[in-house]
């Protein structure tokens, strides 16, 4: 009934790096796991619940619940929530993992948009997005991180983190170099 979570594979294109998710494990076999499921045909509806894990190749989702919807045009929706939903992507022809958290993420396959509500976090290495909603349009590749979802007014407090570290530098030796920190100087203030 409902082809591949496949899409859920792009969301290392979050970390608007030079990331990008295992291109390998789009041909591999989608694996769902949970306590639960009830598929309803008439409607194309599958609701998984209780430790619902999905993998694909290096690819790994875990929610208490997923809900996979597809519309009459074969166009499907996938919503997956939990405290938190997680998920985690080996980075292609890399040694390193993308792995993210949110309370609730949404696919849609007909626009390719990814989206990620409340507490969002996505990291590479030791780069990382956080905000109360992420929105990641594949086809644009344009990244959205904001205090709240769209139509909906941010608390006062509401802030977005973008954390980058610079790449590590190496000597003889193999030992790590990092330049010196800046000597920041106190703030002499209005005289």
């Amino acid at each position: 009934m409902i082809a591949a979570l496949a899409p859920f594979a792009l969301v290392a294109a979050l970390v608007a790096l030079p990331a990008m998710a295992e291109r390998s494990d789009r041909e591999k076999e989608i694996v769902i796991g949970a306590e639960r499921s009830v598929g309803d045909d008439a409607n194309k509806v599958i609701t998984l619940t209780g430790n619902v894990v999905v993998t694909q190749g290096s690819m790994r989702i875990t929610a208490a619940k997923m809900l996979l919807k597809e519309d009459a045009k074969g166009n499907k929706t996938y919503v997956a929530s939990g405290t938190p939903v997680t998920f985690r992507q080996k980075r292609d022809k890399l040694d390193e993992w993308i792995e993210g958290t949110a309370e609730r993420a949404e696919f849609d396959d007909q626009n390719d948009v990814l989206r990620l509500y409340n507490k969002a976090r996505v990291r590479s290495n030791q780069n990382e997005l956080t905000g109360d909603f992420i929105s990641y349009d594949m086809k644009r590749e344009l990244a959205e991180v904001s205090g709240a979802p769209p139509g909906q007014v941010a608390p006062p407090n509401a802030r977005v983190k973008v954390i980058i570290m610079p790449p590590k530098k190496t000597v003889e030796g193999g030992e790590e170099k990092r330049p010196p920190p800046v000597d920041l100087k106190a703030d002499p203030g209005k005289q």
